[in-house]
């Protein structure tokens, strides 16, 4: 008797996941933007592996079947929901679970890299300047953390254990969480305000003209979250007005960020790619867990890491 192996696509990125284990378990098809919507009918279960595509929002509208899982290598789900895709009965799974410690790690390094003024040091190093300069101290300081899922709750561990005084900010006010009605209370106070939370309705430009008047004028922002979690005009005139003293952004409203961008060259703003999460050996750690997810899909088991298509990502406590 012969078995029917399920399809599975994968919407490739350079390096392409290894997917060895899966070999004689699934009919595994490799597709780039251009194609996948003719593909997507014959699909069983959907790969996003080219998690900086919109091509699963711009596919999936149209005829013929779907597949009834779609994963993607994120821990963001913004690129691929849309009202269709939603309102489906589709299971969409995310990379939960991958991220967290690297980006709480890379806070870290950015808060201790401002309150000691590294980045004036390398520049003085590379003009042979010697300038002695006092640095801050980072315990006794105040950050407030805006998402209470994973990642923002390890990146509370991690600078609590730098001694500094958090408070996380979630949807919903529950147990060690603030509620929206908090925040402006608490950005007011805080010398670090962090954004790590989810695209949303409710998220999306949370980070305005307001917000940003709202906070002290020695508060440093970091957004690890999503870019369109921030008003970057808003944000350009909060650093040029010297309404914050500095901000970091690892996500942007557009990327690769042009280079005509005037972002490049805002006084106190620390550029950075996109890499907060992506340390040494993560594409592999995201091919560990796919394949762990699709034998559990596979062996007819519950999926873990799975969206709340409504509100856009993985609920938790």
């Amino acid at each position: 008797m012969t078995t029917t192996l399920p399809t599975l696509l994968v919407l490739d990125a350079e390096p392409p996941p290894r997917l060895g284990r899966l070999t004689g378990r699934a009919r595994i098809i490799h597709t780039d933007a251009a194609h996948l919507a003719e593909r997507l009918p014959r699909a069983d279960v959907l790969l996003v592996w080219d998690f900086t595509s919109h091509a699963v929002r711009e596919a999936w509208p149209g005829d013929g079947p779907r597949p009834r899982w779609v994963h993607t290598a994120s821990a963001g789900v913004d690129h691929l929901l849309c009202p269709e895709l939603a309102a489906s009965d589709t299971v969409v799974t995310n990379a939960r679970g991958i991220f967290d410690q690297a980006i709480a790690e890379y806070v870290a390094a950015l808060v201790l890299a401002v309150a000691k003024d590294l980045p004036r040091t390398l520049d003085l190093q590379r003009e042979r300047s010697w300038r002695h300069r006092e640095s801050r101290r980072v315990a006794g300081t105040r950050a407030c953390v805006v998402g209470s899922g994973p990642i923002g709750r390890a990146i509370v561990r991690i600078l609590k254990a730098l001694g500094v005084t958090t408070a996380l900010v979630g949807r919903v006010p529950r147990t060690g969480i603030h509620g929206p009605a908090d925040l402006d209370r608490l950005i007011s106070r805080a010398d670090w305000v962090i954004a790590a939370a989810p695209l949303t309705e409710q998220t999306y430009r949370m980070f305005d003209t307001r917000r940003f008047g709202v906070m002290q004028p020695s508060a440093f922002f970091v957004n690890v979250g999503r870019g369109r979690l921030v008003d970057e005009d808003a944000l350009a005139q909060a650093l040029t007005r010297r309404w914050i003293a500095g901000a970091a952004l690892d996500v942007f409203t557009t990327e690769p960020l042009p280079e005509d961008s005037p972002l490049w060259g805002l006084p106190g703003l620390i550029v950075s790619p996109h890499m907060s999460g992506d340390t040494i050996g993560w594409r592999d750690e995201l091919g560990t867990q796919f394949v762990e997810l699709y034998e559990r899909w596979a062996a007819g088991r519950s999926l873990v890491n799975v969206v709340d298509k409504k509100r856009g990502y993985v609920p938790g406590r």
